[in-house]
């Protein structure tokens, strides 16, 4: 049995873990999101630099960062082709690995880095994938793009499997184009944000040696993300090219 305090400790951090909470930045009259705006530009100069040191030097037997650079891109490389085929992968290449290399930065940058030692007026630094609008603006890119490859390789006769192989499948699938950005979206969103609020409530209970685990989790789990988002929008795309 744990002693009285140990709950109301509990329960008193599980109600002020507070969710939704913002630094806003106002943009010509817009409000954006202070706080992923900052980490997302931090994803960015990483992303950059790894390019940047991975390409300087071109040689013909790759080493250092070169060699590490061939083996994501290979391994990106390989989700595309898997879902895509020999015909179509090179063209999406550039998309799929995008969005792999944008998620599992994100992930890994909110898991890895401190953010919660730099204070700010308001909410705080995390993951910028823990914010529903970064994952459904992911989303809705995946859609536009699935949609896309239909019509440009179809054209208007992309239209005509919402209505195959009888018209009464047509409320199902236009239903289906919405559960899918839905589904990517809270998928990702729901995984980041539960990590990170888990992380939180142990650290503040047991300081040292119980998050590590945790955290651990917590960096695999976000790869893993990264991986079934890039391999989900890969997946529709060939769905549409079919």
């Amino acid at each position: 049995m744990y002693p009285d305090n140990f709950y109301s400790s509990t329960f008193t951090l599980l109600a002020e873990a507070e969710v939704g909470k913002h630094f806003y930045w106002n943009i010509g009259g817009y409000l954006v999101h202070g706080q992923v705006m900052l980490v997302l530009w931090v994803v960015f100069t990483i992303l950059l630099l790894f390019s940047f040191l991975g390409s300087r030097n071109v040689e013909q037997i790759p080493r250092g960062w070169q060699n590490f650079m061939e083996c994501v891109l290979d391994f990106v490389t390989d989700i595309a082709r898997n879902q895509l085929g020999e015909s179509f992968y090179r063209e999406w290449l550039p998309f799929i690995g995008t969005l792999f290399l944008f998620i599992f930065g994100c992930n890994w940058i909110g898991a890895i880095l401190p953010w919660k030692l730099i204070e700010l007026p308001e909410g705080e630094l995390a993951a910028p994938t823990n914010d529903i609008n970064t994952t459904v603006a992911l989303s809705l890119l995946t859609s536009l793009a699935y949609f896309y490859a239909g019509l440009s390789k179809k054209g208007f006769g992309y239209f005509k499997h919402y209505i195959e192989p009888i018209p009464l499948l047509l409320p199902i699938k236009i239903l289906e184009d919405f559960t899918k950005p839905l589904s990517l979206s809270f998928r990702l969103f729901g995984n980041v944000l539960a990590d990170e609020l888990t992380i939180t409530v142990l650290t503040s209970l047991v300081p040292l040696v119980i998050p590590l685990p945790i955290m651990l989790l917590g960096i695999f789990a976000g790869s893993v993300q990264a991986l079934i988002f890039s391999t989900l929008a890969a997946a529709y795309i060939a769905e549409a090219l079919e």
